[in-house]
C-alpha cells in the first residue's frame, strides 16, 4: 500500500492593532508586524517549497509578507475567503463584556459554538466554510507542505476536523499569535484517510 502524508503548517497572524479593545472577528485591521525575531524563528522553522496559502484579511497577508522579508523565499499565496475568522455581524466593534451581557458567560469564547450573532455566523458556521477549504486543498496539494496564515478561530476549526471534535469542544483551543500548529494528513491508499496532530502553538522563537 501506497501512504502519503500532507503536511499542514497553520500559523496564526501577527497582533492586530486593537487599541479599543472590542470584537473585530472579520473586521479587516492591520497587525503590528515588529516582532523581528519571530518572523526570523518563522522563517527558519517553516518548510521550503510549500504550498502557501492566506485568508483575505490584511492581517493574515501582512504576516506572510513578513515571514518572507525575514527570509524565507516563497511566492504569492494563494487567498482563500473561506479561510477568514469569524464573522461576528452586529458584535463587531462591541466589547466582550457588552456581548457576555447579552448572551451569557462562556467559558472559553463569546457564545456557544452553534450560537449566530445577529448579522453573523457561529463558530459551526465557521468550521464548516473552513473544512471545505482545507479537504479541498489536501487533495489537490496531496504529499505537500502546506502553510496557512490564518486566525484564531480558523486554526481551531483545523485541529477540531483532524480530531473529529465536537465544535463546543474545539473552542477550548488556544491559539497564540504568530504560534505554528502542525497537522498531518495520512493517506493510505486502499484505507481510511487519518489525521494526526504534530503540535499545537509552537513558538517561532
Amino acid at each position: 500500500m501506497s501512504v502519503t502524508v500532507t503536511r499542514w503548517w497553520w500559523v496564526r497572524h501577527a497582533p492586530v492593532i486593537n487599541p479599543s479593545g472590542t470584537l473585530y472577528g472579520a473586521n479587516d485591521l492591520i497587525a503590528d508586524v515588529s516582532d523581528d525575531a519571530s518572523f526570523q524563528g518563522l522563517a527558519r522553522r517553516l518548510p521550503q517549497d510549500a504550498h502557501w496559502v492566506t485568508s483575505h484579511l490584511t492581517r493574515a497577508k501582512q504576516t506572510a509578507a513578513a515571514i518572507r522579508a525575514a527570509g524565507l523565499a516563497f511566492g504569492d499565496p494563494a487567498v482563500e475567503r473561506d479561510l477568514g475568522e469569524q464573522d461576528f455581524g452586529d458584535w463587531h466593534g462591541r466589547t466582550y463584556a457588552e456581548v457576555a451581557r447579552e448572551v451569557g458567560a462562556h467559558h472559553f469564547w463569546l457564545a456557544p459554538a452553534r450560537t449566530r450573532p445577529p448579522g453573523g455566523e457561529s463558530f459551526v458556521d465557521l468550521m464548516t466554510r473552513a473544512t471545505a477549504v482545507i479537504d479541498r486543498l489536501t487533495v489537490a496539494q496531496r504529499g505537500r507542505d502546506i502553510v496557512c496564515v490564518a486566525h484564531g478561530g480558523t486554526i481551531r476549526a483545523a485541529v477540531a476536523h483532524a480530531l473529529a471534535l465536537d465544535p463546543e469542544i474545539a473552542l477550548r483551543i488556544a491559539t497564540a499569535n504568530l504560534a505554528i500548529t502542525r497537522l498531518d494528513h495520512v493517506h493510505d491508499e486502499g484505507r481510511t484517510d487519518v489525521w494526526r496532530v504534530g503540535w499545537i502553538n509552537l513558538a517561532p522563537k
